[in-house]
């Protein structure tokens, strides 16, 4: 049987907690920002976004069509008569509304891509020097101990120097350009 979520937690080191709390508190500074009509869109495209939503729009759609297709029948004024041009309407309405609504949350959401593909970069580039950081001490370390042989290693030299990332970022840009067809 798995521990208790307490019992979990409190396994985990103090930097984890320490960088939890930190992702939290980005998250609540940027629903923080977010505007009334923003925040009302939010919430109206979580709800469009549902399975439920869709079965509405089904059921209330076909129960107009029955309507006014049996309504005449049984003595009851017809809304909509075929081919249903209130219907089309309103099912054009809720089309503009939904795509309003999710586009306006993808935006919203490619905001915070960015903001955490910019993150990833930075945390990336930290831990590239640290590593680097790490082999020039471990070198240091083989050349200084004496019960340790010393011997070149090229690919740990090379693997100690810190990554320019102008460079990497260059070729990345050749790269794709190259991958678009286009010629500089």
């Amino acid at each position: 049987m798995d521990a208790p979520d307490d019992e979990l937690t409190a396994k985990l080191p103090s930097s984890v907690h320490e960088n939890l709390g930190a992702i939290a508190e980005f998250y609540e500074r940027k629903k923080e920002q977010l505007s009334p009509a923003q925040a009302f869109f939010e919430r109206v495209s979580l709800v469009l976004g549902t399975p439920a939503y869709v079965a509405a729009n089904l059921v209330f759609a076909v129960c107009w069509i029955a309507w006014n297709l049996v309504a005449p029948h049984i003595g009851f004024p017809q809304i909509d008569e075929p081919p249903f041009f209130w219907l089309q309407g309103l099912i054009g309405l809720n089309a503009f509304i939904i795509s309003t609504a999710v586009l306006i949350r993808q935006n919203r959401m490619s905001r915070l891509a960015n903001h955490h593909a910019h993150l990833d970069l930075q945390v990336s580039l930290l831990a590239d020097e640290k590593t680097s950081k790490i082999i020039q001490m471990l070198e240091e370390l083989r050349r200084d101990l004496p019960g340790v042989q010393d011997k070149h290693d090229g690919e740990a030299d090379e693997l100690a120097q810190r990554t320019d990332t102008k460079a990497v970022i260059s070729v990345i840009e050749r790269e794709a350009d190259g991958l678009n067809g286009e010629d500089k």
